[in-house]
């Protein structure tokens, strides 16, 4: 079945940096587009960043663009989140997602999520 693996959250200082990962199984991953969402207690889940099958791919929510950089290692099935020039702001628990198509249905998967929390 396919799980979704995230590890990398913390509490970080503003202006400091974090990598988080997702490690993915149970899918042909490198054929996959995989995308990275937040959310805060109250607000709904927000799409920060997504990657294409290929590595230039890429996307990014206003909010991260210049900061954030999502990257893909097919041969170890695994999406990652570099998250520099961190803001309170940014604090969130962070989920890595996937969307696959098994026709005739398209299925949503999600990871347990984790927590980034930016402080001083």
């Amino acid at each position: 079945q396919v799980q979704l693996v995230e590890s990398g959250g913390g509490l970080v200082h503003p202006g400091g940096s974090l990598r988080l990962s997702c490690a993915a199984s149970g899918f042909t991953f490198s054929s996959t587009a995989m995308s990275w969402y937040r959310q805060t207690p109250g607000k709904e889940r927000e799409e920060v960043a997504r990657i294409g099958r290929f590595a230039g791919d890429t996307n990014y929510a206003d909010s991260v663009k210049g900061r954030f950089t999502i990257s893909r290692d097919n041969a170890v099935n695994t999406v990652y989140l570099q998250m520099n020039s961190l803001k309170p702001e940014d604090t969130a628990v962070y989920y890595c997602n996937t969307q696959i198509y098994t026709p005739p249905t398209i299925g949503t998967y999600w990871g347990q999520g984790t927590q980034v929390t930016v402080s001083s």
